[in-house]
């Protein structure tokens, strides 16, 4: 008769005549819902093409049948509305990124305002979101711009690093020069102190071996011996590295020459002089007296020259 009466339950019910009549049948599946594309504007004045996919499901039949009389277009509307409300609050990067939180944001807002149709939102999702082509453009170029920048830094670094390394690989073998130098001035240097303590020790062995043979038997006829075959040497070797030459009043006689450097070691060792050579003695005294002598005239000559 027009009124409501109750709700038919599956299964098989009874029906009186004229007086019971189905008004409403709905199905409590979930539903799917095509949200229509639609326009919003970001918060920095981007104005977006949007559509998205809308999944409900009917909780209340009696609200659903009685609470709205279509409850899919007024659900549709709902969604359209609480969608370019919150796109408003978001600018447009955010929207790119914050789509899932864009999501459940217009879920809550559906259930709040739905719940007295009987009618609850499960999940929305949003399809497509189309850009200006301008918009999308600058996007672009941006997009471009962030990722020469990201080459330039890293080239950047790379170049940073590597000018690191060298001047790192440069101390390193500066380092590593000079501490090999520095073991080479040491090892140099202390050769150098074994060789002259060897020499040292070798000439004061020799030194100690030649005092020993000069206080043999025969010692100073050996002492003798040696100083004529050095001055005979060297007497060789006279006027070959100049042309002044200073020579004694009689450089062939080489008995007074002995005589002389046998006299000298005698003084430094203070020891007795033989009487058989008094009279080389004062023969050599006069010989050095007549050397003299004749340096001086040589050197005037010398000097005059």
């Amino acid at each position: 008769m027009g009124r409501f009466h109750r709700i038919l339950e599956p299964g098989l019910n009874i029906l009186i005549p004229v007086l019971d009549r189905i008004r409403y049948v709905q199905s409590l599946k979930e539903i799917v819902i095509n949200v229509p594309e639609q326009s919003a504007v970001t918060l920095d004045n981007v104005t977006l093409q949007i559509d998205g996919v809308l999944y409900l499901r009917i909780m209340d039949p009696y609200k659903a049948s009685y609470g709205v009389e279509d409850p899919e277009y007024a659900v549709t509307q709902l969604a359209q509305t609480t969608m370019r409300s919150e796109l408003g609050k978001l600018s447009l990067d955010k929207v790119f990124r914050e789509r899932e939180s864009l999501n459940a944001s217009i879920v809550d807002a559906i259930n709040q305002a739905a719940d007295c149709w009987g009618i609850r939102c499960l999940r929305y999702e949003i399809k497509d979101i189309h850009v200006p082509p301008r918009v999308k453009e600058s996007m672009q170029m941006q997009v471009e711009a962030e990722r020469r920048k990201r080459a330039t830094v890293l080239e950047s670094e790379g170049t940073r690093e590597s000018a690191i390394n060298v001047a790192e690989g440069k101390k390193q073998a500066q380092i590593l020069a000079s501490e090999a130098d520095k073991a080479e001035q040491i090892n140099q240097a202390a050769g150098e102190a074994s060789a002259v303590l060897a020499k040292a020790k070798a000439k004061a062995e020799a030194i100690q071996i030649l005092a020993a043979a000069l206080t043999q038997h025969n010692g100073d006829a050996a002492a003798s011996l040696t100083v004529a075959e050095q001055y005979v040497s060297a007497f060789s070797k006279l006027a070959k590295d100049s042309n002044t030459i200073l020579l004694p009043s009689n450089p062939g006689d080489v008995t007074s020459m002995v005589a002389q450097a046998m006299g000298v070691y005698g003084a430094l060792t203070k020891g007795p002089v033989p009487a058989s050579q008094d009279s080389v003695s004062s023969r050599s005294s006069r010989d050095v007296q007549g050397t003299d002598a004749s340096l001086d005239e040589e050197l005037d000559r010398v000097k005059l020259s």
